[in-house]
């Protein structure tokens, strides 16, 4: 026997067809209204409540909500509700404009547009312009860095890696490894002025090269201490002394893994023939371009904000100097990196990622 009352049919005409059609095919503008939409146009093909709220992942409610408002507003009840206020002077078609134009296309004299030149060339004031992209939180002028891995082991590399992180083995320690190479060592032109009541530290924008040097690391993973040793050079053989200072540093009844990049000095013949005479010894590469799964690149980065970034040295031996002595501050009272995210997060986090880029138009 058939449950509830009988749904009330939805007659969708082809002008709303069309605009319905329209509104759920805008990848970038508002998500809300485009979800509205295919619940509209699901209805109108005869699903029932409980199919389309399997089929868009919402509750049935939701989906009963906006048949409702369809059936008593048209297209316009999809629309949310005006708030109290000034009566608006800007039409959705306006909005719709600002936002599409911002999104999928660029001035003829600039990567991207800015407030101004938006606002000439729809003819809206500067200020409309820079709340629509508030409200849609567009910003233009911002971009991030991102990359996709492209190893074919990557899936089998981040299980392992991340595996080590969250249930490392026993009777054994885990170590992050990597250079930082050719820091630089970098002195201003003049003086640096000292901070002042309401003036900032002032420094000129240029600067005086003294050389470089390079940094080779091991974050204990467990603690959060951190094996350093300082070479002016980051060839095979400074590798394989670091590998040796490790192994002096450590207990020797434990084994080591080593969680590493694939640079070409790290896989040798000549350090392959002594990881082969010490078997304690137990490497774990990074996918190519992976190297935010090794967690002394975090540590790397204290190390330039903390000393590096606003220092000044007027020698190769003062930056070092300045390094031992961060890495002999920093040892003193350590404090371990923790790793949160599981490998299966991460895999469905990069599968939701590339299935964005795939869909996108640019």
């Amino acid at each position: 026997m058939a449950r509830g009352r009988p749904l009330q049919p939805i007659v969708v005409s082809e002008e709303d067809r069309e605009t319905l059609v329209r509104f759920s095919r805008r990848a970038k503008m508002s998500q809300a209204l485009a979800l509205r939409s295919r619940i509209v146009l699901q209805c109108a093909d005869g699903a029932t409540n409980q199919q389309v709220a399997r089929a868009l992942h919402v509750t049935p409610q939701t989906v009963g909500k906006w048949r409702a408002r369809y059936i008593a507003g048209g297209v316009e009840g999809l629309l949310d509700e005006p708030r109290p206020g000034a009566p608006r002077t800007v039409t959705d078609e306006q909005i719709e404009g600002v936002v599409v134009r911002t999104l999928e296309s660029k001035p003829t004299d600039a990567t991207h547009w800015s407030t101004r030149d938006l606002a000439k060339r729809v003819g809206l004031s500067q200020s409309t312009v820079a709340r629509i992209w508030r409200a849609f939180g567009l910003q233009p002028w911002r971009t991030e860095s991102w990359k996709l891995s492209t190893d074919p082991q990557f899936v089998e590399k981040v299980r392992d890696i991340v595996g080590l992180y969250l249930n490392p083995p026993e009777h054994a320690l885990v170590l992050c490894v990597d250079e930082k190479s050719q820091i630089q060592a970098l002195d201003r032109s003049q003086p640096i002025l000292p901070m002042a009541p309401g003036t900032p530290e002032r420094r000129t924008h240029d600067y005086l090269r003294h050389g470089t040097t390079s940094l080779f690391a091991a974050l204990v993973v467990a603690t959060g201490e951190v094996i350093g040793r300082i070479h002016r050079r980051h060839r095979q053989q400074e590798f394989l002394a670091f590998l040796k200072t490790v192994d002096a540093k450590t207990p020797a009844d434990l084994d080591l893994h080593l969680v590493l990049d694939n640079y070409g000095t790290h896989k040798t013949p000549n350090v392959r023939r002594w990881l082969g005479r010490h078997p304690r010894f137990h490497m774990h590469f990074t996918p190519t371009g992976g190297s935010w799964l090794n967690l002394v690149e975090r540590w790397f980065a204290e190390l330039t904000r903390r000393q590096i970034k606003r220092g000044a040295h007027r020698s190769t031996r003062e930056l070092e100097d300045a390094i031992r002595s961060y890495l002999r501050i920093y040892n003193d009272d350590p404090k371990p990196f923790v790793w949160t995210k599981s490998a299966d997060q991460i895999l469905e986090s990069v599968a939701r990622y590339c299935q964005r880029i795939s869909d996108s138009r640019h």
